[in-house]
């Protein structure tokens, strides 16, 4: 069964917060910890390149092991393989979330495909191969 986009749009809004605290732990507290013992800053580049590497690894690893994040659970969605309903690849996580991740960045352009679209699929989840399904 096909989720809403109001129930997926939620589902987003739900785990931006829930990332609050992923990053919190993942980020944030070791660069506190190593400025407040060591008296040590990590150069900027670092510091973006552990962000990015956190979430690459954060949500493509839930996708490919279960197809839920925490929010996605309480949401009842699940991440599946539009070709045969299965588990996502690696290669599709990763599409996906780099898709994803540009459609953020061009103002949520691949967000609001999903009023056009005739299954009403976010464009990363059309070109990954992906797609989101309600579970009960």
């Amino acid at each position: 069964m096909r989720p809403t986009i109001r129930r997926r749009l939620a589902s987003l809004t739900y785990e931006s917060l829930l990332l609050v605290g992923v990053l919190s732990v993942t980020f944030l507290l070791p660069y506190m910890l190593a400025g407040m013992i060591w008296q040590i800053e990590a150069p900027g580049w670092v510091e973006w390149l552990h962000l990015t590497l956190t979430l690459a690894i954060y949500f493509p690893w839930l996708w490919c092991h279960g197809g839920q994040t925490l929010a996605m659970q309480t949401w009842k969605l699940r991440l599946v393989s539009a070709a045969n309903g299965g588990a996502v690849t690696l290669a599709q996580a990763l599409l996906r979330y780099t898709i994803a991740w540009l459609s953020l960045l061009l103002f949520g352009a691949g967000f609001l495909w999903a009023i056009f679209d005739p299954d009403r699929q976010f464009l990363h989840d059309r070109l990954s191969g992906t797609r989101i399904v309600l579970i009960e």
